[in-house]
């Protein structure tokens, strides 16, 4: 169904089983699993999919190694599974990520750890040796059910150094071990929206749709593009608003204080030196206050962070000077002598992690693990409402059945299948082998006659998506973008019109990596604008009104200079 088709048709039929606010990660995992069983079932977001905290996490599919100090044996070992069934069920979107960890000492934090596990410590201090050891130990073990990828090892000094010969000359070892990355995490929810839809046609979907208000039986949502409003009748809603939890409570009359968010900010950096001497690993390492930090090889760029700092209210989150200064002052823990500053990032982004609420002394012990708080009919509403707390992105499906069986024994419906092996969009029929693709590819190229070196690139982005990319392509004459030739029109024109694009940034941020990359230029706003005017009947005054706000949302969210985006006609 299109988004209008779906506005009206709960303004005819008011009533749905749930209604899920927030299309994150978390609320999309649940949404999935409620269509697989047929249950009527809405989720909206007041921005687009994946637009809020799911959009600023490290790009990790992980245990959480550090974790283990913390005595969360059930988190890492849940997260561990989790990581395989990701690596086998989106290979087109997770990748293995061979992970160094630099270390500097043998026993530093022998005492500590043991202490931090029995809750009587909680300051932080730096890992040596035989700590480092038996946590990987202990993660090898956790990963050992669906294993995929090998299990650690540790170089020597001289080693270490012929392998990476910029990095500190005071290390005494490295350990290798493996983990996975996501390049484009918000693809992943996307495709899960997609796939939802696709499962039943109870399933329905609205990005820019915002909770307004509840009351008795009904609660006001308000459609972010137009300003109409719409009135639904829930039997259940979900709040998986993240770190806005307790505000969307707050809209529906109930006071809470689940949440205890905190911020984590990231840097991209264009360091081809720096991007070589990782040699295809992410480098894990700690800084000097004992805050866990990540330098990773992305896409030909390199991505740095993360901060850890509690925020009240997530709507003021920004990426600050101080944390600029913070992740740039880190590296040289690492590489010394490469002089990296200011003028190498090319994009910044933050967001706010949903933590529970914690009186913990330090934002590194409060538990990344989640819970489902439920608050029963009551207090001027008619209908339960639960509330998803805190969460992993790596443990997504993990939470999303756990609150989905919730669901189904309020509802009265037995669980019929789950998604554990279920492929993700792209992955589907994914062919694994170097051979196997060749002859993907070439069949492809067969059927569409899109040159093969583009049907690996898109390839590369959508997995056996490519199929419908690549035949969307072909209905039509298509041309490369001027300003971005690695893209068409056509690509472009088909991400809109089947991927709900209602802005710009909606292309830019989350449905590609182009303004992560650095690639955004006033020539390529303005290119991005035209397609999309075509699309949806834009006028001349909405579509450079859509540049302008595309600007201000890469300035003053991403650090990037408007001067740097205005084209050149404008």
């Amino acid at each position: 169904m299109s988004r209008q088709e779906i506005l009206n048709h709960f303004r005819e039929n008011p009533k749905v089983t749930v209604l899920i606010v927030g299309a994150g990660i978390n609320g999309i995992g649940v949404f999935r699993e409620l269509a697989l069983h047929g249950v009527d079932t809405l989720i909206v977001d007041r921005g687009d999919f994946c637009s809020g905290a799911s959009a600023a996490s490290s790009h990790m599919a992980h245990g959480g190694i550090r974790y283990l100090e913390n005595g969360e044996f059930r988190l890492v070992r849940e997260a561990l599974v989790e990581r395989n069934r990701l690596l086998r069920n989106a290979p087109h979107a997770v990748k293995p990520l061979p992970t160094t960890v630099p270390i500097f000492h043998w026993l530093s934090g022998i005492f500590n750890a043991p202490l931090k596990f029995l809750r009587l410590r909680d300051k932080p201090s730096e890992r040596g040796a035989l700590v480092i050891k038996i946590g990987l130990i202990l993660y090898d073990l956790f990963a050992s059910p669906y294993r995929t990828m090998p299990t650690h090892q540790l170089a020597g000094r001289q080693k270490s150094l012929e392998q990476r010969p910029a990095i500190n000359p005071d290390i005494l070892f490295t350990a290798q071990y493996y983990d996975a990355f996501m390049p484009y995490p918000e693809r992943i929810c996307v495709e899960l929206v997609l796939d939802a839809e696709a499962a039943s046609p109870q399933a329905r979907a609205l990005n820019y749709v915002s909770l307004q208000a509840a009351s008795g039986d009904t609660v006001t949502l308000r459609d972010e593009l137009t300003g109409e409003t719409l009135a639904v009748k829930p039997q259940i809603v979900v709040n998986a608003a993240g770190p806005w939890i307790d505000f969307a409570n707050l809209a529906m009359q109930q006071k809470t204080d689940f949440i205890g968010g905190t911020k984590g900010s990231h840097l991209v950096l264009d360091y081809p030196e720096l991007y070589t001497m990782l040699n295809g690993n992410e480098i894990f390492f700690e800084n000097n206050d004992g805050r866990i930090l990540l330098i990773c090889p992305y896409l030909g760029k390199v991505l740095v962070g993360t901060t850890d700092i509690r925020i009240d209210d997530p709507d003021l989150a920004r990426c600050t000077d101080d944390e600029v200064d913070y992740i740039l002052g880190s590296i040289k823990l690492v590489f010394p002598t490469m002089p990296i500053d200011r003028s190498h990032i090319v994009f910044s982004f933050t967001g706010v992690r949903p933590l529970p609420s914690s009186s913990a002394s330090r934002t590194g012990a409060i538990s990344r693990d989640h819970s489902i708080r439920e608050i029963e009919a009551g207090e001027g509403i008619q209908f339960p409402v639960y509330a998803l707390v805190g969460g992993k992105w790596t443990t997504f499906r993990a939470f999303a059945e756990q609150t989905a069986d919730k669901l189904f024994g309020r509802l009265g419906i037995v669980r019929k299948m789950g998604p554990e092996e279920m492929p993700i969009g792209g992955g589907r029929n994914y062919p694994h082998t170097e051979t196997e693709q060749r002859q993907f590819l070439d069949e492809l190229h067969t059927k569409t006659a899109v040159p093969l070196p583009r049907l690996q690139t898109l390839f590369d982005r959508y997995g056996t998506g490519v199929e419908t990319v690549a035949a969307f392509i072909a209905a039509d004459e298509d041309k490369p973008l001027r300003s971005q030739p690695d893209y068409s029109r056509r690509e472009v024109l088909y991400l809109i019109e089947q991927e709900r694009v209602a802005h710009i940034d909606d292309i830019l941020l989350r449905r590609s990596a182009l303004a992560m990359l650095g690639y955004v230029t006033g020539d390529l706003l303005q290119e991005l604008a035209s397609i999309t005017a075509a699309a949806l009947g834009w006028s001349e005054e909405q579509q450079q009104a859509e540049i302008q706000r595309t600007i201000k949302i890469l300035e003053t969210h991403h650090r990037i200079p408007a001067e740097t985006l205005q084209p050149a006609a404008v």
